[in-house]
C-alpha cells in the first residue's frame, strides 16, 4: 500500500507557539488554535546535538500541520517520562509522541495510555512490548552493518576496531550492536572488535576508548553509535597524536551516527571518515503525521510508502516507518556494497540545519 504523505492544514491558524526545553517538568508549551487537535511530545533528552535538531523541528511541522502542542522534556529518565504521561493525560492530549530511551521500562506508562484511548507514536526507539500506533525510526541494524562494512573496506578486513556502544537497554543500542558483530564475524573475521558499553554517555566513551587504546596501540577502527561519543573520541585520538589526514599512515578511521552538522564539518576536514545520517527532520514530521492520522481514524499497512520508507510489521499489532538514512562519506563511494552520499549533499538534513 502506498501511504499518503499529504495532509491539508486545518483551517484555523496557530495563534501561539512557545517551546519548552528546559529540565523536564510538566508545563509544556502550548499552541494553540480554534479546533486543532492538541497533541503532546515528550522530548527524551536536550543534551545532544541530534536531540537539539529534533526539538527544532517538532513545533514547525506542528505548524504545517495544523497541530496544538504541548511538550515535556525527560531528560533520559523513564521515571520522568511517566510522570510527564500523566500530565500530558490530565491536560486532555488526543495523542502522545514519545522516545523511550529505556524500551522495557515504559511498557505500563504505554498500557495506561491505551486503555484511555490515547495514541502513542514512538520515535528512534521501538518499545519491548506494549502497543503504540506506529513506530518511526530507521533501521538500526542497517546502521550496524553499514558502519560495518565502510570500517572493514577500510581496514582490508584486518586489524583491531573499538565499538563505542550506546545503552543495551535500548533497542537502538541492542540493534546496532549486534548487527555490527555479526556482519563482522561473517564478513572480516580477522577483525577484532571491542566492545564498550557507555550508556549514550560521553564522558564514558572518552574514558573507555582510551584505556584500549593504551591497552592496544595498533587500534585501527571506531564505531560510535552515536554523535554523543564525538567530541571526546576526536580528543582522545589528539592527545594520542592519531588525530592525522586519513591518508597518514597513522590515521584512526572513525564512523558516527546520527549525521549533525557537526560530522558532516569533520567528515570534509578529514577528522571522521563517516557517518550514518539519521533524520531527526522526519522524526519529527513524521511523529506528528502518524498522531494526526491516528486522530483522524486513518490506518495503515506494511509495504513502501511515498517517502523513501517501507513501514514493516514488527509483531502482531505493531508497525514501523522505517525511514531512510544513508550512509554519508567524504567520496560518495561504495563500501562493501553499501553506498553513500557526499557529506556536503544539500538532501542532507545536517546541511540545512539554521
Amino acid at each position: 500500500m502506498r501511504v499518503r504523505t499529504t495532509l491539508c492544514s486545518a483551517a484555523a491558524t496557530l495563534a501561539a507557539l512557545a517551546l519548552l526545553t528546559a529540565c523536564g517538568g510538566s508545563g509544556g508549551a502550548t499552541a494553540s488554535s480554534d479546533g486543532a487537535a492538541l497533541v503532546g511530545v515528550d522530548y527524551p533528552r536536550s543534551d545532544t546535538d541530534f536531540w537539539n535538531s529534533y526539538i527544532k523541528y517538532t513545533p514547525e511541522y506542528a505548524k504545517e500541520l495544523g497541530l496544538s502542542l504541548k511538550t515535556t522534556n525527560s531528560q533520559n529518565d523513564v521515571a520522568k517520562l511517566t510522570a510527564n504521561a500523566q500530565t500530558f493525560i490530565s491536560q486532555g492530549v488526543k495523542g502522545l509522541a514519545m522516545a523511550p530511551q529505556d524500551t522495557a521500562a515504559i511498557a505500563p506508562t504505554l498500557a495506561q495510555l491505551e486503555a484511555k484511548k490515547i495514541p502513542v507514536v514512538t520515535v528512534d526507539t521501538r518499545p519491548d512490548s506494549g502497543k503504540v500506533y506506529m513506530v518511526v525510526r530507521a533501521d538500526n541494524r542497517a546502521y550496524g552493518e553499514k558502519a560495518c562494512q565502510y570500517l572493514g573496506t577500510k581496514l582490508g578486513g584486518k586489524g583491531k576496531v573499538v565499538m563505542l556502544q550506546g545503552g543495551l537497554d535500548s533497542i537502538n543500542g541492542r540493534d546496532r550492536t549486534e548487527a555490527f558483530n555479526e556482519c563482522m564475524k561473517k564478513n572480516y573475521p580477522d577483525i577484532t572488535v571491542f566492545g564498550e558499553a557507555t550508556n549514550w554517555d560521553g564522558a564514558v566513551a572518552a574514558q573507555k576508548l582510551q584505556t584500549r587504546l593504551t591497552q592496544h596501540p595498533d587500534i585501527k577502527g571506531v564505531y560510535m553509535q552515536s554523535s554523543f561519543a564525538l567530541s571526546g573520541t576526536l580528543q582522545v585520538l589528539k592527545q594520542k597524536g592519531l588525530l592525522v589526514d586519513p591518508k597518514d599512515n597513522k590515521h584512526v578511521f572513525v564512523v558516527s551516527n546520527d549525521g549533525i552538522p557537526e560530522e558532516l564539518k569533520d567528515i570534509a576536514a578529514g577528522k571522521v571518515d563517516a557517518t550514518v545520517s539519521q533524520p531527526a527532520d522526519l522524526y519529527a514530521k513524521y511523529a506528528l503525521y502518524y498522531l494526526k492520522a491516528a486522530i483522524d481514524g486513518k490506518s495503515f499497512k506494511p509495504g513502501k510508502t511515498d517517502h523513501d520508507s517501507t513501514i514493516i510489521q514488527v509483531r502482531d499489532g505493531l508497525l514501523e516507518d522505517q525511514l531512510s538514512a544513508p550512509l554519508v562519506t567524504a567520496d560518495g563511494g561504495t563500501y562493501g556494497g553499501v553506498p553513500s552520499v557526499k557529506s556536503d549533499d544539500t538532501s542532507l538534513w545536517g546541511n540545512n540545519l539554521n
